[in-house]
């Protein structure tokens, strides 16, 4: 036993406490794919054109109030735009719809799970009733179906 005043020596090393890992849990199921180097820049692109359709057509419920400008005494906002708000929806709405025909049935069902309704893949394999793993692969040729559709280079 050390007497008072005198330090112990023979104490053991602190161990390094294990790193921590911080997660985006906002992230979409689209970016954690390509984020880890699973999916190709034209498939993340073409991914996100598909969910930027579905939300500019306002196809997903909205659960907030809408905050936009209120029209002026004249009716014309004070910026013009080339299609107003309506049209705009229509035409995302038109692509979307397009673009989702285009898929067919079974390549469609996974990419609006994962692209448009944020399902990660396990979850969509799950509620499609596909085996382990095999979302991530008929992503991918859904992804390069919608880049050929939205005429990305690549």
């Amino acid at each position: 036993m050390p007497q008072d005043g005198e330090e112990r020596h023979d104490r053991k090393p602190k161990r390094r406490r294990a790193r921590s890992v911080t997660v985006n849990l906002s992230e979409s199921p689209l970016g954690w794919l390509h984020a880890r180097g699973h999916l190709s820049d034209r498939q993340f692109d073409a991914g996100e054109k598909l969910r930027a359709d579905c939300e500019r057509a306002n196809l997903a419920p909205r659960i907030t109030m809408r905050w936009d400008a209120a029209p002026v005494a004249n009716g014309r906002r004070n910026a013009p735009a080339l299609l107003d708000e309506t049209e705009a929806q229509l035409a995302a709405k038109l692509r979307f719809e397009k673009a989702i025909d285009y898929l067919g049935r079974d390549l469609s069902d996974i990419a609006w799970r994962i692209i448009c309704g944020g399902e990660g893949t396990p979850v969509a394999e799950k509620n499609l009733g596909w085996p382990a793993r095999s979302g991530k692969l008929v992503l991918k040729i859904a992804l390069d179906r919608l880049a050929i559709f939205y005429r990305l280079p690549g």
